[in-house]
């Protein structure tokens, strides 16, 4: 039997209580439509579902390599570019700032005006852009390039997140098609390291050559998307305006606060620096008017006795969407945010352990973390056989203890542990959490949100692991600068801007502390996890067995239908 959409609207209604008269509106359009025609899925044939599903988990794996091979490259491209060590980390913050801060605008504009054409749009911003950064020759032109490549990956990954929840109902299939598109980021992190350093070190055109890579798999995402995405159907909302106002307020609140906690620590008085202050008020300022301006917006939207106004559109993302299934798609959200700020913190700080404090080249470095792209591969399977068979609870409480524990190892590990005992357990256990958290994340946003509103529901799934890593490394950061300073101080060593003259001993705890910073955010992410998400239940969804009679006509649903 096919689960059509209203499965996916019972789903909705069984975990929201609160769904307003215009949501339940667009929900029966939505129904009826499903009622005239037989989903997509059983019309396209297994090839093609397969091309969907590889073309939207290439290009996550594309927003991965695309740091992860840039950050291999960095210095290579200091040297060449005669960019000093300091400024170097903005060759990839530039991208993170306009791929995370313009998520939930674009994914807006995808679920409006349709999935596939921003996926099309955005894959080829990416290929236009990071073939202009191959031929950048200064610092400001690559930094500017970078940021525009980002603006591909905002349009692109909550597209293809839209992209999938249209094109698979909910079923096995759709958890599936999840669990493989969370693989793409551990798949995309493994070939940015490996590909990344071997193009730096093997080719004439040296860190060149990485973007040559990335653009041509873009280009691969663009033909993938023509030749196998349906056709973007009108969007069922009435309203089809776009809440410019908001869009403005928290792109440049959201802006502010990750420049503010990527630049707060480097720079020239740290979080004492005139700018900082007035940049992260203002940040703070901008976003909080996007809540209140958002919250209007809605209760204008769902009042009864609504006029057409020029200055009222829907607004660009409800408030309410937080209060959905009781309050656990904020928890998810919060969990999302406090994984990832574990996770992708625990590998930056692991990764200087071994190049800054071990001494070892970015090639014996990439070596040691190859279990965990070959965990995290294995660890996207296992979600797609168990989401539809075992609590989502025990998942993600499962992973984010894991992860947890490998920070834990790396906050005791010494100059004589041995890899075998703490640097491998440590990246295998690393990654449960984030495959877990994403694969299982992104079902339960997608069986959650309405219809018309999966690319912008997605969008704030990302934006808050974005927001998770940028808080997770600038808390962590700190911890670390505090420490080496003290321990330093304790030795009569006077730190140096860069710490380079720290007692090894002083640096040694200087990295233990950030690890345990690590391993609290770990533990605050499984705390929340078992607290609130105890009660919510299965997130997958399993194909119910068809009966006789379905069986004797074929599987077709219309010809069930009296």
């Amino acid at each position: 039997m096919e689960p059509t959409h209203e499965q996916e609207v019972t789903d909705y209604d069984q975990h929201d209580e609160k769904t307003t008269p215009q949501d339940r509106d667009t929900l029966r359009k939505v129904v009826v439509a499903e009622k005239e025609k037989v989903h997509p899925m059983y019309q396209r044939s297994k090839l093609r579902s397969c091309v969907i599903v590889a073309t939207c988990t290439l290009a996550q794996s594309i927003n991965a390599l695309s740091s992860a091979s840039v950050a291999i490259a960095l210095p290579s491209i200091g040297h060449e570019l005669n960019v000093p060590q300091e400024r170097l980390q903005w060759i990839i913050s530039a991208y993170s700032l306009t791929s995370g801060c313009l998520l939930l605008f674009l994914g807006r504009l995808a679920d409006l005006y349709g999935r596939r054409a921003a996926f099309v749009l955005g894959s080829l911003t990416q290929v236009a852009f990071g073939l202009g950064c191959s031929f950048a020759n200064d610092e400001i032109t690559l930094d500017v390039l970078r940021g525009f490549q980002g603006i591909g990956a905002a349009a692109t990954i909550p597209a293809a997140l839209g992209i999938l929840a249209h094109a698979f109902p909910p079923s096995k299939a759709r958890s599936w098609a999840f669990a493989t598109f969370s693989a793409g980021a551990p798949v995309g992190a493994a070939l940015g390291n490996n590909v990344g350093g071997a193009l730096v070190q093997l080719t004439q055109k040296t860190w060149r050559s990485t973007f040559y890579f990335s653009s041509g798999l873009s280009f691969l995402t663009v033909i993938g998307a023509l030749v196998s995405i349906d056709r973007d159907e009108p969007s069922q909302e009435e309203d089809k305006r776009v809440d410019w106002l908001g869009a403005a307020l928290i792109t440049s609140g959201l802006t502010l606060i990750v420049f503010v906690l990527s630049d707060g620590e480097i720079a020239p008085n740290g979080w004492s620096t005139s700018y900082i202050i007035a940049l992260l008020i203002v940040g703070v300022v901008l976003s909080a008017a996007y809540i209140v301006w958002q919250r209007y917006l809605e209760r204008v939207q769902d009042s009864p006795n609504q006029t057409y106004s020029r200055w009222t559109p829907p607004p660009l993302m409800r408030p309410s969407i937080w209060q959905r299934a009781r309050g656990k798609f904020a928890a998810m959200q919060w969990v999302a945010f406090l994984n990832y700020g574990c996770f992708v913190t625990w590998q930056i700080w692991a990764q200087l352990y071994y190049q800054n404090f071990l001494g070892l080249n970015p090639i014996l470095t990439m070596v040691r973390f190859i279990p965990m792209f070959v965990t995290g591969f294995i660890c996207n399977m296992i979600v797609a056989l168990l989401v539809s068979r075992v609590p989502v609870v025990l998942l993600l409480g499962l992973g984010t203890a894991l992860t947890g524990c490998a920070a834990l190892l790396f906050a005791v590990v010494g100059p004589s542990a041995p890899y075998w005992a703490y640097g491998f357990p440590g990246a295998i256990l690393s990654v449960f959490g984030t495959d877990f958290m994403f694969a299982c994340g992104t079902i339960f946003v997608a069986k959650v949100a309405l219809p018309h509103e999966q690319s912008v529901a997605g969008a704030l799934f990302i934006t808050m692991t974005q927001l998770g890593t940028a808080f997770g490394l600038s808390i962590s950061t700190i911890v670390y600068d505090k420490v080496l300073e003290h321990q330093s101080a304790l030795m009569g060593v006077v730190t140096s801007a860069d710490g380079t003259n720290a007692p090894r001993h002083a640096q040694l705890k200087a990295y233990q502390s950030a690890q345990w910073t690590c391993f609290a955010f770990g533990m605050s992410a499984f705390l929340l996890t078992i607290v609130f998400l105890w009660d919510a239940g299965i997130v997958g969804h399993r194909d119910p067995k068809p009966t006789d009679s379905e069986e004797t006509v074929g599987r077709n649903p219309k010809s069930t239908e009296t």
